[in-house]
């Protein structure tokens, strides 16, 4: 059984910074570990993905040049760095995880709600204009 906890969320304005982190207990290298994001009143979205080995590292065409995902090799945990924040990533964040790729190509992405069976609680960021 994997258990994910988000920790890192918080109330910033717009511009601002804040990184999330996942603390993955009974991890396995190849579990591939997605960032999903909800805004009230909306559908839950695919942000970031990574394998928990901190290779092939994705992030949503909307949110590249803004989100970095990486792995904290030190502690275990999978970070989401956020800069340039603006009102609309208002949303709960949410980790998530599943054993190997997501698609036939070997990747992780975080795409399909679907694709993952594991999920964390949430930590909300609130962004301020």
């Amino acid at each position: 059984q994997v258990q994910l906890v988000e920790s890192g969320g918080g109330s910033v304005q717009a511009g601002g910074s804040l990184r999330l982190s996942c603390a993955v207990s009974g991890y396995y290298s190849r579990y591939c570990m997605g960032w999903f994001r909800q805004a009230p009143g909306k559908e839950r979205e695919g942000v970031a993905g990574i394998y928990f080995d901190g290779t092939s590292a994705y992030v949503a065409d909307s949110m590249k040049g803004r989100f970095t995902i990486s792995r904290d090799n030190a502690n275990y945990r999978i970070n989401l760095q956020m800069i340039a924040l603006k009102p609309e990533d208002t949303a709960m964040y949410y980790c998530a995880a599943r054993r190997g790729a997501t698609d036939s190509g070997g990747r992780c992405r975080a795409e399909s709600l679907s694709d993952f069976y594991w999920w964390g609680q949430g930590t909300q960021v609130t962004v301020s204009s």
